[in-house]
């Protein structure tokens, strides 16, 4: 049965009733954040919660950010922290974030590398206490983070909102949850406060109901709701669990934006399709594979052991699913005993019946086709193992399917299963009241054999009827069916259950009655009916009836009991086609005169075959008729009779007749098994193209999330590094400002004031002018020193400042001064400021540019000398520098043209090469087939060259040198090579590497073929062992290497391996482009992946080289500077 959407009643919940939205995203997140939050109003009453992925190193400043723009408090969440409305919390950077009890707990996040999915946990966690009152929001961001928790919100009543994907800067997050049909709303960050705020006043409308004394209408309401479910739906919801029940109708009334429950009646009376959506939500599947694993192991451990010690083959171990929902669980049931049976699966006869209320989620159980979201609970090898590829999901394989039968059933009023080893019915009884727990559990007990095993939910147990089950060890929620005193009847009537108790007599006397007339049927049965079998939709036999021996025979090999191997040769095509006929129009077939030749005599032979319609799983009824000769000239339907003696003409040409159709029939049966072999050769082949692609899949995903957390920590620096620059700005202006008054000071200075009379000087002005201050202050500047300053240029730009702002820049003057001789002055002015404003005030500041004008006088006429020596030059570098452009164009082009106009034709021959294996390969001979692998070889080979080459000769391009973290290239090329890390048992190390200046895309080539030459070139015998560390050169070290730069500082990177090892004399050679050191057929390769390294170190100004011991291992030393 499909679970309704309430968790476990016992988990605690939070006390607070005014609605929980949880806001989750990633990357561009940050803008739709402040969208949203700008939006919202003051008193809303609801609490918002932003969960983002952030880089664990990173301190948030997203606290800080959101304060800016919103005046509802914001603030970073503690641990325990109580959850208020009308507040905003944001989660702190490398913490996960779960609710508990209304307060919202903090753990530590999990070690690097390991699946991050804060938002569905928190999510999660926030549906399971906050119930109908949670709502979750995706916003902007990449990867699926948010689906999972958004079903679980929507699983337990709440409301779910998804950012409009083009309103958002990365639509992935959204896209996914949209997709997965878990969103309620589609809105702008800007739009969803304003429904918010609706639904908000939906729950207070609905509280208020509940709390007044006078709610008749309102219960009344609710009576006339699920009164029109039942008689609509069938499926009476009386004794369910009343508060899910209500909240999923205030979750619908949200949805269609009513805010009273007589309102809703009205609307849900005149609407059909409502009636179906509500009663969705009340029958919305809450299941996934091996949900609450621990249960699984229980099972392996305590429960298969006892049912398969000593079971006989022929005995059927039958399982029974009650609330399978989408068929994750049966399929898990199977897959968990088919893991303990392994091979011996196939010896024993398993079934496993799985039923739901819900013809929806049967009907998708049935197919078996799952979406990627819903394989969480499944390994990788169990999805390659049991599971197939398709497309928009995966297909469980047949053999699982096979084993598992589903069927729409209600096992409170439909008549029950029999004879069943275990039960699973978990997370069911929890939303009925003790009346329907009582009757589900009776109900168990009476479908269960002897010593038959049940399995309960986490927060279940059999209490309403103890007296039926015992628990069973210490497992996790199993019961073991007791015997108790007479027989618990199954009731369809739907008011009550009884138990016939003490008169055990009464029973046996009632059954007594008809034992003659069963006994009178199986002597008729045995002695005059047909002899045939029964066979399942696998055309496995399941039972025989009567002597079939004259039909039937064991094929040799391998035992089997599929019917078309036994039966004997000439029927088992018309058998096939007559089975497949009848599978198709679920009617009867029947096949006559069918010739079947023996030692003794011929035979035609008559079959039909029954479709069995009345059972959960198709079954098909094989007779066989009497198998005797049919007289010649006898029109008789169904007389037969030993052949009369041979020699007349019309049985020559019978039996030539004979002769002939028996070769056609051979004939069609040898395409038919021909075109089987083929299909599964096929499908085999695409098996293995969609496991390639899966793993390529994963790969991906792992870099999407590290993609998402950089991203998101980036824009929140770009949103404080620009506040930092308008801070920095105003710093500098500062800073500029006292730099030029310090500037100022020494050189001369002067104060005047608005009469032009000198205030004061400074001692650097008294030492200039070689002058005092009793002959300076006070008296007119024009008239000191004898009128020295009175130049005219000087006194326009004074007279002129006093009628502006008081200041001037830049005004040369030249004068011949009595002590100091001829002297070029720059002199600037500026207004001082006073907070009075009552003087105006003017700084002089004077400047001796006489020197510097003598010397550039003389640069003028040295650079005149020097611009045409220059240019001179200059032509002749621009010409060299053209000629070697044009050199280096042509030799990246020839090497582009040289490497498609070569990959071209070796594509052609790989292709010819597939197509002659393809439509040949049964023809042509064993050597001819080698060499034909051996051209495709070499054409690979030939073309990874050529590859190789052309990225030999771009190596360079883009060579834009920035701030590399080795320890991020080494984790990213280390991803690259996982697979062939895990198939050779690699063990890598390394030390904490440094931070460098390089080009990003240059060191993570370098790396790869230094990590991939050590994984390559490893002994057969011995796992590889890997380590890198690193180290610091001192200067003089440094200087022992020609050709480092002393003036820089460097580090050593060692990559050593215990691999094959080098031998001596090839040492010269190991940096040398196309040289091969070992032999091809061993080892694949080009022979420039080293010299691709070396070109790389070179670039940076740095050094390779290699110390090697051939058999015992090699090291590769790359010295590289910390800054470029």
């Amino acid at each position: 049965m499909s679970e309704l959407h309430n968790r476990d009643e016992n988990r605690k919940q939070s006390d607070n009733l005014f609605p929980v939205v949880g806001v989750g995203a990633s990357a561009g997140g940050l803008d739709a954040f402040k969208r949203l939050i700008k939006a919202i109003p003051e008193d809303s009453g609801v609490a918002y919660i932003f969960v983002q992925h952030l880089e664990p190193s990173h301190d948030s400043m997203l606290v800080e950010i959101l304060q800016k723009i919103t005046s509802l408090p914001v603030q970073e969440i503690t641990n325990n922290v109580r959850v208020e409305p009308n507040r905003v919390y944001v989660i702190p950077s490398n913490k996960l974030l779960t609710a508990n009890d209304g307060r919202l707990e903090l753990s530590p996040r999990g070690a690097k590398g390991e699946k991050n999915m804060p938002i569905d946990l928190f999510f999660t966690s926030l549906s399971e206490v906050h119930q109908s009152h949670a709502i979750g929001v995706v916003l902007s961001g990449t990867g699926t983070d948010g689906t999972l928790g958004q079903m679980a919100i929507k699983e337990h009543g709440g409301f779910t909102f998804a950012q409009e994907p083009q309103s958002a800067t990365y639509s992935g997050m959204p896209r996914s949850a949209i997709d997965a049909e878990v969103v309620d709303f589609i809105l702008t960050p800007e739009e969803i406060p304003v429904h918010l705020a609706r639904i908000s006043e939906i729950f207070r409308n609905g509280l208020e109901e509940e709390k007044e004394d006078n709610k008749s209408a309102g219960e009344e309401a609710f009576r006339q709701l699920i009164a029109l479910l039942r008689v609509r739906k069938g499926n009476d919801f009386t004794y369910y669990k009343q508060t899910t029940i209500r909240r999923r109708i205030i979750r619908r009334m949200g949805l269609n934006k009513i805010e009273h429950i007589t309102d809703y009646l009205t609307y849900f009376r005149e609407n059909i399709a409502e009636q179906d959506l509500l009663y969705q939500d009340l029958l919305i599947p809450v299941t996934g594979f091996f949900r609450d694993s621990k249960a699984f192991t229980a099972l392996t451990e305590s429960v298969f052991p006892n049912l398969l010690k000593d079971r006989d083959i022929d005995n059927p171990l039958r399982m029974w699913i009650a609330g399978c929902s989408t068929g994750e669980e049966p399929y898990s049931m199977a897959i968990c005993l088919s893991e303990y049976l392994g091979e011996k699966v196939a010896d024993y006869k398993i079934q496993i019946f799985a039923t739901d209320i819900s013809e929806k989620s049967i009907l998708k159980a049935r197919m078996g086709i799952y979406s990627k979201k819903d394989m969480g609970g499944l390994s990788a090898f169990q999805v390659e193992k049991y599971f197939t590829k398709v497309n928009g999901g995966y297909h469980v394989n047949k053999s699982i399917r096979d084993i598992c039968v589903f069927a729409c059933h209600n096992f409170l009023k439909d008549p029950p299963f029999a004879k069943m080893s275990l039960i699973s019915c978990r997370n069911v009884l929890i939303y009925m009241e003790a009346f329907l727990q009582k009757r589900a559990l009776t109900t168990f007990h009476y479908a269960l054999n002897e010593n038959g095993y049940l399995l309960l939910g986490n927060s279940e147990t059999t209490a309403p009827a103890s007296e039926l089950f015992a628990p069973y060890g210490k497992s996790e929620k199993i019961y073991k069916r007791k015997s108790v005193p007479g027989k618990f009847l199954h009731l369809t009537s739907g008011k009550t259950e009884n138990v016939s108790g003490g008169n055990a007599n009464a029973g046996k006397n009632d059954s007594g009655r008809y034992d003659f007339q069963r006994n009178a049927d199986e002597v008729v049965i045995t002695r005059f009916s047909p002899s045939g079998v029964v066979v399942n939709e696998q055309m496995e036999i399941v039972q025989f009836r009567g002597q079939t021996g004259a039909w039937l025979e064991p094929s040799p090999g391998k035992p089997s009991l599929n019917v078309l191997k036994m039966v004997k040769p000439g029927l088992a095509f018309e058998l096939r086609n007559a089975l497949h006929k009848a599978k198709t129009d679920s009617q009867p077939v029947v096949k006559k005169g069918i010739p079947l030749t023996s030692a003794e005599k011929q035979q035609l032979v008559t079959f039909e075959v029954i479709p069995l319609l009345n059972t959960i799983e198709r079954y098909y009824l094989v007779l066989f008729r009497d198998a005797m000769v049919k007289i010649p000239g006898d029109d008789g339907e169904g007389s037969f009779t030993e052949a009369p003696g041979k020699g007349t003409a019309e049985s020559e040409r019978n039996s030539q007749l004979e002769k002939e159709l028996a070769g056609l029939r051979e004939d069609i049966r040898s395409i038919t098994q021909d075109q089987e072999a083929a299909n599964e050769e096929l499908q085999s082949a695409n098996e293995e193209l969609l496991s390639g692609s899966e793993e390529l899949q994963s790969l991906n995903e792992e870099l999407e999330t590290s993609k998402e957390e950089i991203q998101s920590t980036n824009e929140e620096l770009t949103t404080l590094n620009q506040e930092l620059l308008d801070r920095n700005e105003q710093l500098n202006i500062a800073r500029l400002y006292a730099e030029s008054i310090i500037a100022t000071i020494r050189e001369p200075l002067i104060v005047l004031d608005k009469d032009l009379k000198v205030r004061t000087a400074n001692q650097a002005y008294y030492k200039k002018f070689k002058t005092s201050a009793e002959y300076t202050e006070g008296k007119s500047f024009f008239l000191i020193r004898n009128g020295h300053w009175g130049i005219p240029a000087l006194r326009l730009a004074l007279e002129n400042s006093l009628l502006t702002d008081g200041s001037f820049a830049d005004v040369e003057i030249s004068h011949q001064f009595e002590d100091i001789g001829e002297r070029i002055l720059l002199v600037n002015a500026c207004r001082i400021a006073r907070k009075d404003n009552a003087e105006l005030l003017i700084l002089l500041a004077f400047e001796d540019i006489t020197d510097t004008r003598n010397r550039e006088n003389d640069l003028i006429d040295f650079s005149e000398e020097l611009e045409v020596k220059v240019e001179e030059r200059t032509l002749s570098l621009k010409e060299a520098n053209i000629k070697l452009k044009q050199s280096n164009d042509s030799l990246e082009q020839f090497a582009t043209i040289a490497s498609h106009d070569l990959q071209e034709p070796l594509r052609k021959i790989r292709t010819f090469s597939a197509l002659l294996n393809e439509r040949y390969g049964e023809n042509i001979s064993g050597e001819a087939r080698e060499l034909i692998n051996k051209i495709s070889l070499a054409a690979r080979r030939m073309s990874r060259l050529i590859s190789d080459v052309l990225n030999f000769s771009k190596v360079l391009d883009g060579n834009v040198f920035e701030q590399v973290d080795l320890n991020v290239i080494l984790q990213n090329v280390r991803n690259d090579f996982d697979i062939l890390i895990e198939q050779k048992k690699a063990v890598i190390t390394h030390d904490k590497l440094p931070v460098i200046k390089a080009v990003p895309l240059q060191m993570n080539q370098l790396f790869y073929n230094l990590l991939g030459n050590a994984l390559k070139f490893s002994r057969p015998d011995v796992s590889p062992v890997i380590h890198i560390s690193y180290r610091t050169l001192s200067a003089g070290e440094v200087k022992t290497h020609p050709l480092l730069n002393s003036e820089l500082s460097y580090c050593e990177t060692i990559f050593s391996d215990n691999g094959i090892g080098i031998d001596e004399k090839f040492m010269e050679q190991v940096f040398l482009i196309f040289q091969r050191l070992n032999a091809t057929d061993r080892f694949e390769g080009t022979g420039i992946g080293l010299a691709l390294c070396k070109k790389i170190v070179l670039n940076h100004s740095g050094e390779i080289y290699v110390h090697s011991k051939e058999g015992e291992g090699t090291e590769f030393h790359v010295l590289l500077p910390l800054k470029k």
